[in-house]
């Protein structure tokens, strides 16, 4: 793609015959030439980028420009300038942050007069500071529009992070509710079958020898492959219905599960005797449903708990704002508030050092950083790659690096990435918390935020201050 080349000034007339310029008088002309130049550009050429600073007012003398823009990974054709006259950019002119709102790339061969924001500036004020006044309003208005909006993609996000925690916190209650009604039944099963055991014969040694039995098996049993389950259930179950034990199926899966053999049940049946064999191996197998469903109610309220609790220091509702704060601590609770988020085959690497110590912060204010630098990482991998995050002591410094195997970026990215309002996203995508913001808050702890772009791997490096100063009041106005 070659670049447009610079040529001499326009004269008088061929501004005169150009609309735009109908009313204005020769002097002001005569300024406005004074101060552009024409550049010349052949088809394919491009005259600035999008997001680039708009230090330059480009008017149409001749040829044709498209107007294009990216959104995500498609590129959409927003307008084009094909009559003289038409203009784009400039806006550094009449606001510090301006912005070129697309990519002017040339169609045709042409010509355009291109003019520096700050002289176009200077002959507003000169010449027509009312206008100047009424541009500058209607820019701080868009401006004032603009973060509005990224406020609203903030809520938007929030609400997106809530929905993901619901959705964690869904499946441990639904297998607690499950397992509670389950659990109903399995009581009424082990009454029925301790009922049925002790209307039988058997003395209290037997009850004993029976019970130190079934202490040995476990409700969750070993690890077997399914292969060798089945067949150990077949040899259960076979052995059971040779000696004439009802359910000998039902029962073979519980005992099986719980790591029982034949050799298990030929010491049963040599304690309890054929008569109440079959009593006996029902209450065993019953105690063991009982077991495991309870084990299964601990370990859900146990996941609900641990997502309270990562929830509980991610916000930090309930410290104070300014404490002794342990990053690895609010690095892992991100992770957790962000785990619907991770793709089943991003692979998530943790290494904390083990001798970075706390540090004063604004906790919670971190963690916002933490969410979107995650986030970035995982939106700039997609469906697979490995997100490392990391935690190291340096010299009076705590080092924190978040890591993606994604794409990457480019130069021109990594160089503009924490300018106020800049963005590679589309509308609606993201945190609604850009770099600019994560690097003010960053500043406010008095330390630093860069990327390192590494062979294969993106890295945000922040770099936090060990000492007793903590952040700094934030700027006002």
């Amino acid at each position: 793609m070659s670049e447009p080349s610079a040529a001499t000034t326009p004269e008088l007339g061929d501004l005169r015959r150009i609309g735009l310029f109908a009313g204005t008088d020769d002097d002001q002309l005569r300024a406005l030439l004074a101060a552009g130049t024409e550049v010349r550009f052949r088809a394919g050429d491009v005259l600035f980028e999008e997001n680039a600073p708009a230090e330059h007012w480009w008017v149409l003398l001749d040829g044709v420009v498209d107007l294009v823009r990216h959104v995500g990974r498609d590129e959409t054709r927003l307008g084009v300038m094909d009559v003289p006259g038409r203009w784009a950019g400039g806006f550094r002119a009449w606001d510090a942050h301006g912005a070129y709102l697309a990519t002017a790339r040339t169609a045709t061969a042409g010509c355009v007069l291109r003019v520096p924001a700050g002289d176009l500036r200077a002959l507003w004020a000169d010449r027509f500071p009312l206008g100047l006044s009424l541009i500058e309003g209607v820019s701080r208005s868009a401006r004032d529009y603009e973060a509005m909006a990224r406020r609203r993609e903030a809520l938007a996000a929030l609400g997106t992070l809530a929905a993901g925690l619901a959705h964690e916190l869904n499946n441990p209650a639904a297998a607690a509710t499950r397992a509670v009604r389950a659990l109903g039944q399995a009581h009424e099963d082990l009454l029925s079958s301790l009922q049925r055991l002790v209307s039988l014969p058997i003395d209290a040694g037997q009850f004993s020898r029976i019970d130190a039995l079934r202490r040995e098996l476990s409700a969750d049993g070993p690890v077997l492959d399914p292969l060798t389950r089945a067949d150990r259930e077949d040899d259960l179950a076979d052995w059971m219905s040779a000696r004439s034990v009802g359910r000998a199926w039902d029962l073979a899966e519980s005992l099986a599960g719980a790591g029982a053999e034949v050799a298990w049940c030929e010491r049963a049946a040599d304690a309890m005797g054929e008569g109440s064999l079959e009593a006996a191996l029902e209450w065993v197998a019953s105690t063991l449903a009982a077991a495991g469903l309870l084990e299964e109610v601990a370990e859900s309220t146990r996941r609900i708990s641990d997502l309270v609790a990562a929830v509980k220091s991610y916000s930090q509702l309930d410290r104070a704002a300014m404490q002794v704060t342990d990053l690895a601590e609010g690095l892992d609770s991100t992770l957790v508030v962000l785990a619907h988020r991770i793709p089943p085959e991003v692979t998530v690497v943790r290494d904390h050092g083990a001798d970075v110590p706390r540090i004063q912060a604004l906790a919670a204010e971190l963690n916002q950083v933490w969410t979107n630098l995650v986030t970035n990482a995982l939106d700039a991998m997609g469906d697979r790659g490995t997100l490392r995050v990391s935690t190291r002591l340096g010299r009076g410094e705590v080092i924190v690096e978040i890591g993606d195997t994604g794409a990457g970026m480019t130069p021109e990215t990594q160089r503009r990435a924490f300018e106020p309002f800049y963005t590679t996203k589309g509308v609606g995508e993201g945190t609604g918390l850009g770099l600019d913001i994560s690097r003010r808050i960053v500043d406010r702890h008095r330390g630093d935020i860069v990327i390192d772009l590494r062979p294969g791997e993106t890295v945000l490096r922040v770099r936090l201050p060990i000492g007793d100063a903590g952040p700094s009041a934030p700027a006002g106005g």
